[in-house]
C-alpha cells in the first residue's frame, strides 16, 4: 500500500528514504518532512489510524475470546499493535544454550502503538558510566547534548510529571501528574516506610490539551489505541502531521531487504519486498535512515553486502550486531487483603501507572552495578479473559455459583505489584549475526542470536525480587509466587522478553569500535544514518523510547542542515 502520493515509488530520486515508522522512523519523518524534504517511508506492516482501528472502548463480553491474546496479538484481542516474537515466515534462530525472544511490530507506528508511555530520560550518569565504574563504554555524546532535543519532544509530543531534582532523573517539560488510585496511595506509603523513592510516573499521555490534540478522558485503554490521540503514538502524532505537509510518501507491506550502494560506496536506496505480491521493488533517495528497530536495523546492515562492504554495510569495525542488550525485568505481584470489599468510587485514570520508584541507591555498594527503577501495577480494571490469574490463588476462592461470584466481587482489585527495569552491561557473548542456512519467506537471510546473561544482571534481579516481596510485606500482603532460586536466575526475564533490545550499531568517536558517529551517520557511508535503538551505547535503568525520540530529532535536524549545505 501507498499513501498519500507517488503511485509508483520507483519513479524518482527522494530526499531521504526511511525504514521504519515507529519512534526514530516517524520522528525521522516529522522533522524532515518539515524541513521541507521529500520523504519515503517503507514499513514492513499493515496500515494502521488509531481514530479508526482502535478497540478503545469495545466491551470483553462483546467477543466471544473476551479479550483472550491471539497469535498476532500476545497482549490480548484488543491491543493496538500487531505483531509478536514469532511471525509466520519470518523466522530467527538462536545458538545452543540461547534463551531469546525478539519482538516484531508489523504495522504503521511500529511498538509505539502498544508501549506504556513511559517517557524517562537518560541522566548525565548514564551518558558516561565507564567514568563511574569502568564498565562497557561512554557515550561519545553527554546529557548536555541530547537535552534541548528531549526539551522539544516533551513540547511537541506531551509527557506528564512532577519536578523532582533527583541527580540521575532529568526533569523535563511537564504536564500535571494525575492523582494517585487508592492501590497507589498504599504503594506510597510502603515505599516511604521502606525508604524507596516514590514518585509520580513520567507517561506521554496529555493530562492537558496540546498542539490540538485531546486531554485523556482517563478511560484506562491506552494499550488499545486512543481514538482521540491524547496518548503518544507515532503514527498519530508523527506520521500523521508528516502526511499533511505533502512530502511524505508511506509504503506500508515493504519489507527491507538491503541498503543498496553506488559505485563510490554512498547509498543509494533501499531494495525492498512488496509483501502483497512478492514482487521485488527499489527505492532511490539521496540519504538513506535506518529505524527498523534495533535488531532489525542490524540484520539489515549485515545484509547489505558489496564489494566496497564485504561484510555488511558500514561494518568495517566489524560491530555490526554487536554490544546489543535487553532491559533486565521480573516481577512480583501478590494478594493486598486491605484491599478487599472496597467500597466502589471513582478511580480510573491513564492507562498506566500514576506512580513508579526511579533507582534510589546510587551511591550505594551493592553487589552489581548500575540500578532498576519499579513500575507499579494493581487495582481495578476491565475484566476480561485470565483476570486476577485465576480465583483460585485467593484465600478460599473458587467454587461455582453465587459463592465464585461473591468471591470475585470481594478481591477484584485486590492484587499489587511490582516490575523491576533495569541496566544490562553489553558483554562480548550477547551478539546478533546472519545465520548461513536460513532464510525467511522471501528469502532474505535471518538473524541468529546469541545471549548471555552475567552476575551483574542476575544480582540486580535478585534485589529487585527481594524489594518487591519487602514492599508486599509492608503492604500486609501475601506473596502468590516463592523466591526464585539462583538456578532459575533469580525469575530473570529471558532476553527480549521486555522489548527494549538495543545496540548493533552503536555510536563513537572511533570508527575501528563503532559503526556510527556522535549523530548517529555511519563512519564509512556518509548519507546513511540509524535512528532507532542501535547507536546506543548503553542501556541504563529507563525505558529508551524518549531516547530514541530526541536523538532521533537531533539526527534529523544534523541531516536537515547538512542537505541545505550540501554536504549530503
Amino acid at each position: 500500500m501507498t499513501e498519500p502520493r507517488a503511485p509508483s515509488p520507483q519513479s524518482r530520486v527522494y530526499d531521504v528514504c526511511i525504514v521504519g515508522s515507529g519512534a526514530g522512523g516517524g520522528m525521522a519523518a516529522h522533522a524532515l518532512t518539515h524541513a521541507g524534504a521529500d520523504v519515503i517511508v517503507l514499513e514492513a506492516g499493515v496500515p494502521w489510524d488509531n481514530l479508526k482501528d482502535s478497540a478503545m472502548l469495545t466491551w470483553p463480553y462483546e467477543s466471544p475470546r473476551r479479550g483472550r491474546s491471539t497469535k498476532d496479538r500476545p497482549f490480548g484481542e484488543f491491543d493496538a499493535c500487531i505483531g509478536g516474537w514469532e511471525i509466520e515466515g519470518e523466522p530467527y534462530t538462536r545458538a545452543a544454550g540461547t534463551e531469546f525472544n525478539w519482538w516484531r511490530a508489523r504495522m504503521v507506528g511500529g511498538r509505539t502503538n502498544h508501549w506504556g508511555r513511559i517517557s524517562l530520560r537518560f541522566g548525565p550518569y548514564d551518558f558516561k558510566r565507564k567514568s563511574r565504574d569502568g564498565l562497557g563504554d561512554d557515550w561519545p555524546i553527554s546529557y548536555e547534548d541530547v537535552a534541548p532535543y528531549y526539551d522539544k519532544i516533551d513540547r511537541l509530543i506531551g509527557v506528564f510529571g512532577s519536578k523532582e531534582n533527583l541527580p540521575n532523573e532529568p526533569d523535563g517539560v511537564f504536564q500535571p501528574p494525575p492523582r494517585p488510585r487508592c492501590h497507589e496511595l498504599l504503594v506510597k506509603q510502603a515505599a516511604d516506610k521502606l525508604h524507596v523513592t516514590c514518585i509520580p510516573s513520567r507517561l506521554s499521555i496529555l493530562t492537558r490539551p496540546l498542539n490540538g490534540r485531546a486531554p485523556c478522558h482517563y478511560c484506562g485503554q491506552c494499550n488499545r489505541g486512543c481514538r482521540v490521540n491524547a496518548n503518544f503514538t507515532s503514527t498519530n502524532v508523527l506520521i500523521g502531521p508528516a502526511l499533511t505537509t505533502g512530502r511524505l510518501t508511506l509504503v506500508t507491506n515493504a519489507m527491507a531487504r538491503e541498503v543498496t550502494v553506488d559505485k563510490t560506496g554512498r547509498a543509494s536506496g533501499v531494495a525492498y519486498v512488496d509483501k502483497t505480491t512478492g514482487a521485488d521493488r527499489h527505492v532511490s533517495a539521496k540519504v538513506v535512515v535506518l529505524a527498523a528497530s534495533a535488531l532489525e536495523t542490524a540484520r539489515l546492515l549485515l545484509n547489505s553486502k558489496s564489494s566496497a562492504f564485504p561484510n555488511g554495510l558500514a561494518n568495517g569495525s566489524g560491530t555490526a550486531g554487536k554490544y546489543i542488550t535487553d532491559t533486565t525485568g521480573t516481577d512480583v505481584g501478590g494478594f493486598i487483603p486491605k484491599m478487599m470489599d472496597h467500597v466502589p468510587h471513582n478511580h480510573d485514570g491513564v492507562g498506566g501507572m500514576h506512580l513508579y520508584m526511579p533507582w534510589w541507591l546510587e551511591s550505594q555498594k551493592l553487589d552489581f552495578p548500575r540500578g532498576y527503577h519499579i513500575e507499579v501495577w494493581g487495582g481495578t480494571h476491565v475484566p476480561d479473559s485470565g483476570i486476577m490469574g485465576g480465583i483460585q490463588r485467593y484465600p478460599a476462592g473458587g467454587g461455582y455459583g453465587k459463592q465464585l461470584k461473591d468471591d470475585y466481587r470481594r478481591y477484584y482489585g485486590a492484587t499489587i505489584g511490582f516490575s523491576g527495569r533495569g541496566e544490562m552491561i553489553p558483554n562480548d557473548d550477547t551478539y546478533c549475526e546472519i545465520d548461513p542456512r536460513t532464510v525467511d519467506r522471501w528469502g532474505i537471510p535471518v538473524l541468529r542470536f546469541h545471549w548471555k546473561w552475567s552476575d551483574h544482571e542476575y544480582n540486580q534481579v535478585k534485589h529487585m525480587q527481594e524489594t518487591f516481596r519487602a514492599l508486599i510485606a509492608e503492604l500486609g500482603g501475601e506473596v502468590f509466587s516463592p523466591m526464585p532460586t539462583r538456578e532459575r536466575g533469580y525469575g530473570i526475564a529471558a532476553g527480549g522478553v521486555i522489548i527494549h533490545e538495543l545496540g548493533g550499531a552503536r555510536m563513537g568517536d572511533d570508527p575501528k569500535t563503532s559503526v556510527t558517529n556522535r549523530w548517529c551517520q555511519a563512519h564509512e557511508c556518509k548519507n546513511l544514518f540509524v535512528t532507532d535503538g542501535a547507536p546506543f551505547v548503553s542501556q541504563a535503568d529507563k525505558n529508551p523510547t524518549w531516547t530514541i525520540l530526541a536523538l532521533s530529532l537531533r539526527t534529523s535536524e544534523y541531516i536537515a542542515d547538512q542537505m541545505k549545505k550540501g554536504a549530503l
